[in-house]
Order: structure tokens, then C-alpha cells, then sequence
């Protein structure tokens, strides 16, 4: 499912227009966005988390040269399913 398949649903099951669909959806990711940003986790019981981790500096390995390659250290955004939404899966 891509972004205007989601406004669809979301316009169908809400009863209101596809923009004020995408308005709302825009919102969520914009509000998940800013409070993954100041390193704040998002909770949405029933559905999941989304939270920061820090994932380490490395070494890796070029795969057309083989050369070793560092790579740096970085955050990255994770997303865990919660009880009720794995058992549904």
C-alpha cells in the first residue's frame, strides 16, 4: 500500500475528503517525525513503537572491491508491533 492508497482508505473509512485525509496523515508523520527527532518514542497501544537507537560505527566491506570501508555512526528509526498487532499478522 503506497501514501494515496492510505488517503483513500483513510477518506473512505472516515467519511471525509481525500484532502482532509492527507492532511491528517501528514500530520501524523510530521508529529512521529519532530518527536522521534528530540529523542522522544511515539507509543500507540494496540498497533506498536516507534523510538531512536543509535546504531554503532562499523567497518564494512566494499562488495565490487572487497576494500574495507568505515561506517559512521548513526540513529536510525525503529518500529516494534505491538501485542495486538503481531497477533494479527
Amino acid at each position: 500500500m503506497n501514501k494515496a492508497e492510505l488517503i483513500d482508505k483513510i477518506s473512505a473509512d472516515a467519511d471525509i475528503t481525500k484532502t482532509q485525509a492527507n492532511a491528517a496523515l501528514d500530520s501524523f508523520v510530521d508529529a512521529v517525525t519532530r518527536t522521534l527527532k528530540k529523542g522522544d518514542k511515539v507509543t500507540l497501544v494496540g498497533f506498536g513503537t516507534f523510538s531512536v537507537t543509535k546504531r554503532a560505527a562499523r567497518n564494512g566491506r566494499n562488495p565490487q572491491t572487497g576494500a574495507v570501508i568505515k561506517i559512521k555512526a548513526k540513529k536510525v528509526a525503529r518500529f516494534k508491533a505491538g501485542k495486538e498487532l503481531a497477533s494479527k499478522i
